[in-house]
């Protein structure tokens, strides 16, 4: 079989991401809303005349040189287990027509898994200082795009701490289903979680805790505002509010309920807030924030098991806590955000990562340079 590739309506995308039990929400037509100092292009796979795989393509312009990266987050959405032979020369051929200098992608594929116990015993172990450590469960998938792309010649871009200026390799996720197919139910997900978490879902309960779901709005800027009170107190840089807002904006007006704000108050205050997206089967945790003050009444925790809550009832597969950092030595900075997320239960997931393809050397290293001088 052979595909051809050609650019595709934000309608036809948009319909075929429809058609799938899951797509990453950075894959979706709406995210070229969200990214829009990019230029931007879906793409469409074609076997004759039946559309069978997109992808959403972010090109960014670098100065004085004429062309672009062109950027697939967590994409293609092809058949990754369908022979990449087929899939990739056709995207490669059309992009490079396009003035591509080169190609990056991110395989929404699994590598390794590793249970919420082979973590936690990672962590107590002195020994173990990465994830990759333990022995885990290998997708045999996941090491066939590995292999594939390594031979025809795809750069890997992923920095040994586990994040970089892309998407995270390493994620914390939730199933939702049982192995046979089977949903989840929510005492079936409570039980897999450790003492603590229940024991903090129950407390912020306890403690008069509300949690209030919104559309955006007003509510944003009252997230924003605690987002850059977290971003203070835990040294990271904080997006501005108005990206929010063309976030909300973009993924609300694509799917009605895509994209929600979780917030949670303790007697009128503003204890913790969170991002939520849903594409299909699959939901994310994407930002969150939370006071220094009034932490002992658990708001944080009380808005995950919401938002865990609504995964269920929206019939999901898994709930994605996003990216983690592969480190498990005790005396790491980053060890506490895995220690946080392996309380709900779940599993530590390795992807197949970023990887970039050449097209022009010359102008991927101009590229490189310039990128390292504003710091990426």
């Amino acid at each position: 079989m052979t595909f051809t590739v050609r650019p595709i309506s934000p309608a036809e995308h948009l319909d075929h991401v429809r058609s799938q039990r899951s797509v990453s929400f950075l894959q979706t037509p709406a995210w070229a809303g969200v990214k829009t100092e990019w230029r931007s292009e879906s793409l469409g796979w074609y076997a004759g005349d039946r559309l069978v795989g997109t992808g959403l393509v972010l090109h960014r312009p670098v100065p004085r040189l004429g062309r672009t990266l062109a950027y697939l987050p967590w994409g293609p959405d092809i058949d990754w287990a369908g022979g990449l032979t087929v899939w990739f020369p056709p995207l490669v051929s059309y992009l490079r027509s396009q003035g591509a200098f080169a190609i990056r992608i991110a395989p929404p594929v699994p590598t390794d898994t590793w249970t919420a116990a082979q973590v936690k015993d990672g962590i107590a172990d002195p020994d173990v200082v990465r994830l990759t450590d333990l022995p885990g469960s290998i997708s045999s998938v996941g090491a066939e795009v590995t292999r594939y792309l390594r031979e025809a010649g795809w750069i890997p871009q992923n920095p040994e701490h586990g994040f970089g200026a892309g998407q995270p390799q390493f994620t914390y996720e939730i199933p939702l289903r049982h192995a046979d197919g089977t949903a989840r139910s929510e005492d079936d997900v409570l039980r897999g979680m450790n003492q603590l978490w229940r024991r903090n879902i129950k407390k912020a309960v306890k403690a008069g805790v509300e949690v209030t779901t919104s559309a955006g709005g007003e509510d944003l800027k009252a997230f924003h505002d605690l987002y850059v009170h977290t971003a203070e107190r835990d040294r990271f840089t904080a997006r501005p509010l108005a990206y929010f807002e063309k976030m909300f904006a973009a993924l609300s007006a694509e799917e009605p309920g895509r994209i929600a704000l979780y917030l949670a108050r303790h007697h009128g205050d503003l204890v913790a807030a969170t991002i939520y997206v849903r594409v299909g089967a699959h939901a994310w945790y994407v930002y969150g924030a939370s006071s220094t003050d009034k932490r002992d009444v658990r708001g944080s925790n009380a808005l995950q098991w919401a938002m865990i809550r609504d995964s269920l009832a929206a019939g999901c597969d898994v709930y994605d806590l996003r990216g983690i950092t592969p480190t498990l030595a005790a005396d790491d900075p980053h060890v506490g955000l895995i220690q946080f997320k392996v309380g709900t239960g779940g599993q530590a997931v390795r992807y197949v990562g970023e990887w970039d393809l050449l097209l022009r050397p010359v102008l991927y290293r101009a590229f490189d340079l310039y990128m390292r001088r504003r710091g990426r």
